[in-house]
């Protein structure tokens, strides 16, 4: 099979079974190829050596990489067709100390619409954060791990608001994700001078009714979010922390001071995809089986910091443990809520406790 089949072929076997990425690693004198599928890593095929190379090249070759450089980690990206659809593909590369080289390639834009509360474990975390989003200005913030499902969820939000009421969104990214025809997509290229501020700096000239920013990554970003926040329009962003106070916290080092997040911030959300418990497989649902769809295996478990719990904390009238003590419907609560239930399997309510 020539390189450009073997690739196609690949891909389109990956999305088959609902894969998010393709880990391609070197294994004595094999590739050995894994799917990403559920959170979980699935041997797929192993081909030799020599192939493994030509594949990681061929798509280093796509992706504007240097294909003659090995030693040191690239990232890029690009787009294949498969079966006469166009499919955006990111990749990472990285060398073993025997100068063997890996890849992994994610997989974008192929995000089934489905509404947010058939993705969600309980509704009342949904319907609240449906609440928040109905406010024409302010701030809401998405926490969670890598993989957790933060920008579907910012999508489907803004999606089911925009079929209510019609309205300009912008989305500010790097890369692009999912492909949403009916909001005006915007990427981050640091080459070309394209940075977060810049591109959100321009949005805001735009006059958009909401903006979705991938990640606040840095002060200038988090001070253009607040200005954007405070001017009278809606911004959805997220944020890497361990837990929706975390959140509070990681903004404050970025800059961003109590004042101006009690008169901008709406609510904080933190989530994580955690597998269902499926009673024909006795566990979590393996790609194989069939009693649930591939996009029903895993399911979102919501955390909200309501507009309440931020005042009192930001007002410093409760400190971060009386409100995690007080919280009714805290993260590991509903977790252990979920596993009484029946919805989750022991291993996992062990497995994504918050520390």
């Amino acid at each position: 099979m020539e390189i450009e089949e073997f690739t196609q072929y690949v891909i389109s076997k990956a999305q088959e079974v609902g894969t998010s990425d393709i880990h391609i690693l070197p294994e004595e004198k094999q590739y050995h190829f894994y799917f990403r599928i559920g959170g979980k890593l699935c041997f797929w095929n192993a081909i030799p050596d020599e192939e493994g190379r030509r594949f990681i090249s061929y798509f280093k070759y796509l992706s504007n990489m240097d294909v003659g450089e090995r030693r040191k980690p690239q990232s890029g990206a690009a787009q294949l067709m498969v079966q006469g659809k166009t499919i955006a593909l990111r990749f990472s590369t990285i060398t073993n100390f025997r100068t063997q080289e890996s890849m992994v390639i994610r997989i974008l834009n192929q995000t089934v619409n489905l509404s947010l509360s058939k993705t969600a474990y309980f509704k009342k975390e949904v319907k609240l954060i449906e609440s928040l989003a109905q406010f024409n200005s302010g701030l809401l913030i998405f926490s969670g791990p890598v993989g957790s499902g933060k920008t579907t969820t910012m999508y489907q939000l803004v999606r089911e608001s925009y079929h209510k009421n019609k309205q300009q969104v912008i989305t500010v990214e790097d890369p692009v994700e999912i492909d949403e025809p009916m909001f005006l997509q915007t990427q981050v290229n640091e080459k070309a001078g394209i940075t977060y501020e810049t591109l959100l700096k321009s949005s805001l000239r735009h006059h958009p009714d909401t903006i979705i920013i991938g990640e606040i990554r840095d002060d200038e970003t988090a001070k253009m979010v607040i200005r954007g926040a405070l001017t009278g329009h809606l911004i959805i962003a997220s944020v890497h922390a361990k837990n929706t106070v975390g959140v509070i916290s990681r903004l404050l080092e970025l800059g961003v001071t109590q004042e101006q997040l009690k008169q901008t911030l709406l609510g904080v959300i933190f989530q994580k995809l955690i597998p269902r418990y499926c009673s024909f497989c006795n566990g979590d649902c393996v790609p194989s089986c069939g009693h649930m769809r591939i996009y029903e295996k895993r399911a979102v478990l919501y955390e909200v910091f309501s507009r309440k719990e931020l005042k009192q904390y930001l007002a410093q009238i409760k400190t971060e443990e009386e409100i995690q003590r007080k919280q009714t419907r805290s993260f590991n609560l509903l977790l252990r809520k979920a596993y009484a239930y029946g919805y989750i399997t022991e291993q996992n309510f062990i497995h994504f406790q918050i520390p």
